[in-house]
């Protein structure tokens, strides 16, 4: 029979930390009307008979504001860094010299910020659902605690309290990463 343990409220907020960072690596390969290396950070490549993220593939770097350019190592992989760039709902056209591929990051149309921004807020509303279910294991781990004799009922609620002030503080940089992303996206 497994003993229960008394639940730590660091261990919860460290998932809700990590929910926030997620929701902020995510925010990065959206596309604003600026180039960033971390745009292709999602972008996939076939190459040596795998998947393989593009950074893998070759140097990505930003020489101007509206330009990427991928420096490819492998001659062979240039077509498949080029597809896979095609392939991304990142609406971009690569442009190949060589082994090296240059692409320029065309101005933003306004329904194309739109779609962005609706893109963000689903996934702030993906990382408060993640945050949520941190809440509901919190609670039902104090819940069995209390049961199981481990804490006391006033205890419980003063712990589930704690966790109710760490959801909320979660939700709020969430929802104010969301803010901060949805004016860079719509800002012409």
């Amino acid at each position: 029979m497994a003993t229960t343990e008394k639940p730590v409220l660091s261990k919860y907020k460290d998932r809700m930390d990590k929910a926030v960072s997620a929701l902020k690596d995510e925010f990065g390969s959206l596309r604003t009307g600026r180039a960033s290396a971390t745009l292709l950070d999602q972008i996939h490549v076939d190459a040596y008979g795998s998947q393989v993220p593009i950074n893998q593939v070759g140097a990505v770097s930003v020489p101007e504001p509206r330009m990427i350019v991928v420096n490819v190592w492998d001659r062979g992989v240039v077509v498949s860094v080029e597809k896979a760039i095609r392939a991304s709902d990142l609406g971009l056209n690569p442009v190949v010299d060589g082994q090296t591929l240059r692409i320029p990051i065309p101005p933003l149309t306004e329904e194309r910020r739109k779609d962005l921004a609706k893109l963000a807020g689903k996934y702030a509303e993906q990382q408060r659902i993640a945050v949520r279910n941190v809440r509901r294991d919190a609670n039902e781990d104090c819940r069995k605690a209390q049961k199981d004799g481990v804490i006391s009922q006033d205890e419980e609620k003063r712990m589930e309290t704690e966790v109710q002030k760490l959801t909320d503080e979660a939700v709020k940089r969430i929802d104010e990463a969301l803010k901060t992303k949805e004016q860079e996206i719509m800002h012409v």
